[in-house]
């Protein structure tokens, strides 16, 4: 996809329909991805990273601040330009809107997935395993919250190599990992005990 493809301007629209058209756009996804990584980023780190051009990362950068999924992050001023999610505490009324990317982010991470099936033999022969699992478990409240805090220690033993590339090994690529945990509901909205 050339970066003239990528640079079709969306009609102002609201939240909701914002989230149906970002699969279609993957540049707006590969961006939402790294802004979930970094806490923020400008258009010339997000081209590093995505190998597009930096005219090309700021006006999708542009285009998610218009649909307030983004907001400029505070800085110093000057011409560097930093980018963050934008999150609403439910005390400010947001609790739709965080709903709703909660929501998206969750769609982004399932788009990625179907991605990578879909062309994963085209990886790397050391790279076309698929290595996702699930599980039912049977917890606490106590135990999950205990299991979710062991699992973002794991993953922070990882998390200081975006940071610093010099810590990463020579063949380390980028890998989502994904954790949900959620009681399984009934069809009353009620976690069955069995």
């Amino acid at each position: 996809m050339s970066d003239e493809d990528c640079r079709t301007e969306l009609p102002r629209a609201p939240h909701d329909r914002a989230r149906r058209l970002l699969p279609d756009h993957p540049v707006r996804v590969a961006l939402l991805d790294l802004l979930a990584e970094h806490s923020t980023l400008t258009s010339t780190e997000a081209a590093a990273r995505l190998g597009h051009s930096s005219g090309l990362c700021s006006f999708h950068l542009r285009q998610l601040a218009r649909y307030g999924l983004i907001e400029e992050a505070p800085h110093r001023g000057g011409r560097v330009r930093p980018w963050r999610l934008r999150w609403e505490t439910p005390e400010a009324g947001g609790e739709e809107r965080t709903a709703e990317f909660t929501a998206l982010n969750r769609s982004l991470e399932n788009e990625s997935y179907r991605n990578w099936l879909a062309h994963r033999d085209q990886a790397p022969p050391e790279w076309r395993q698929d290595e996702s699992f699930s599980a039912v478990l049977h917890l606490t409240p106590a135990e999950a919250a205990e299991l979710a805090t062991s699992v973002r220690r794991l993953f922070a033993g990882y998390r200081e190599r975006e940071d610093r590339p010099s810590a990463r090994p020579p063949d380390a690529v980028a890998v989502a990992a994904v954790t949900r945990l959620f009681p399984l509901l009934g069809e009353d909205g009620v976690p069955p005990r069995d």
